[in-house]
């Protein structure tokens, strides 16, 4: 294993008022240089749903507009770890990111965890740092087979909650 160091930088402006945080970019988000760069990751159709535009963001420069507008910061718990490929369950010698560089700056509200292992790592190595909780989300990964669209679009129902009130 090598370590990967993350190469995608945070999007959030000041009116961002929710971080959505994953582990660490996929060989595909990695290659493309975005996150949720994977074609079968459920991420961009979800937040469609949630804040009710006709369809998911495609291009990069969509996708940054897509989260800018609807308030939105994405980042990752991960600065640099060892990992195969694109699993999760591979990551060692982990070194966070210092998610105070968006906390300290930009209105955070809330703070999502996207899936299970982004969570664990999120309490394990960012919450005593930034003294805030984060709620966990069911992963939108492809590998997150037993959620169905429809299904992960109800559990996320707390992010537009988040979005909609103060």
């Amino acid at each position: 294993m090598n370590q990967v160091i993350h190469q995608i930088d945070p999007v959030c402006n000041e009116k961002s008022r929710i971080l959505i945080l994953g582990t660490f970019p996929s060989i595909k988000s990695r290659e493309g240089g975005f996150y949720y760069h994977h074609p079968q990751n459920r991420f961009w159709k979800v937040l469609a749903d949630l804040v009710q535009e006709s369809a998911p963001p495609f291009s990069i420069h969509e996708k940054k507009a897509f989260l800018l507008r609807n308030h939105i910061a994405v980042w990752d718990v991960i600065r640099s770890c060892d990992i195969v490929g694109s699993s999760d369950s591979s990551i060692r010698n982990v070194i966070p990111n210092d998610l105070n560089q968006i906390l300290s700056h930009v209105p955070i509200r809330a703070i999502f965890a996207n899936g299970n292992k982004a969570h664990e790592l999120y309490k394990k190595y960012c919450m005593k740092e930034t003294g805030r909780a984060a709620i966990k989300l069911p992963s939108t990964s492809p590998a997150n087979a037993a959620f169905s669209l429809e299904k992960l679009t109800v559990c996320w129902q707390l992010v537009h909650e988040a979005l909609t009130h103060p």
